[in-house]
């Protein structure tokens, strides 16, 4: 089967497509023949060497995080999935290679796949290390938003942020987005009650908020100081130049002060994969997916991310080629 892998560390050009023996499905696993997968903003960390104090994961390394498909096989155990089935899921925790034809994974990190979304259009998603389900987490586990309260999404035209845009609006939040000029009405569309540029708009002069949730990672104690007196942070990002040194600080941040600083490592069960198939189904949460590559333009797709100004994802489509 083909899969992209890199065998050392540097640029988007490290990425590439090799064959490999297809994995078998042991005990309790179910192999997947992945119809698409998205790229996500925290495997660059991961692919550059930023975080190679961090992970010591053997030579190659596959990347991916999340995946959309078919159930290929069942291994001994699994009776929830048979051939055919339509489903979406997750890598094991701190596991990468969902860019591949096939993954073989827990039973548990499996959900039935939405049934009003292609597969292609849900594979956008499940992660971002941290997509909808980073946001759905971030903002009833961790913030516990309620109706009404006032939301402050730093970073919303990513995938988390875009996500985190509509499900705050869904829960009943007054949302204020942060994002580039040009991109201002495209985040009210997606149901931001205020969209402000970031580049201009101070810390200083946006008011308090009740929930700010941070997909940033920069300039952390000057949004933190916009919360109210009840308020919550969830920093969902590090900054990437100083990673190490960002790390330990928002962990002291959070042990300091538990209940206004708030950071998580998304690790979901069953249950709430399903829970954001019901959401999806539902209308709540849409898929916002800005351009569909194939497979040997995994490292174009990596480059494009790494300039920024994506809006929502990128989606590797398996069966789709160059033109």
């Amino acid at each position: 089967m083909r899969v992209v892998q890199y065998d050392r560390f540097g640029p988007p050009e490290v990425l590439r497509v090799n064959e490999v023996p297809a994995p078998r499905p042991g005990p309790g696993e179910v192999l997947v023949e992945v119809h698409a997968a998205s790229v996500d903003a925290g495997e660059i960390a991961f692919r550059s060497g930023r975080m190679r104090r961090i992970s010591r994961a053997p030579f190659p390394r596959g990347t991916g995080g999340d995946f959309a498909g078919r159930v290929s096989a069942t291994g001994p155990g699994v009776h929830a999935w048979q051939a055919g089935d339509a489903v979406w899921g997750l890598m094991p925790h701190f596991a990468f290679g969902s860019l591949a034809d096939y993954v073989s994974v827990p039973q548990e990190r499996l959900a039935r796949a939405p049934k009003n979304l292609s597969l292609v259009e849900a594979a956008a998603l499940p992660v971002s290390g941290t997509t909808a389900l980073t946001a759905l987490t971030a903002l009833t586990d961790k913030a516990h938003l309620a109706p009404g309260e006032r939301l402050l999404i730093r970073g919303a035209t990513g995938g988390v942020g875009s996500v985190a845009v509509q499900l705050g609006k869904a829960l009943g939040a007054r949302v204020t987005a942060l994002a580039s000029a040009r991109n201002l009405g495209w985040v009210t569309a997606l149901g931001a009650d205020e969209a402000l540029d970031y580049r201009t708009a101070r810390p200083a002069d946006l008011g308090r908020f009740d929930v700010v949730v941070d997909v940033v990672g920069t300039d952390l104690g000057s949004y933190r100081a916009r919360l109210s007196r009840r308020g919550r942070m969830v920093a969902l990002a590090f900054d990437t130049d100083r990673m190490l040194t960002s790390i330990l600080g928002s962990g002291l941040r959070a042990a300091v002060s538990p209940r206004r600083f708030k950071l998580f490592s998304n690790n979901p069960s069953a249950d709430r994969i399903g829970e954001l198939t019901r959401l999806t189904e539902a209308g709540s949460i849409r898929p916002v997916i800005d351009s569909i590559f194939p497979m040997s333009g995994i490292a174009e797709a990596h480059g494009r991310l790494e300039a920024g100004g994506v809006r929502g994802k990128y989606v590797i489509d398996m069966e789709r080629e160059h033109a």
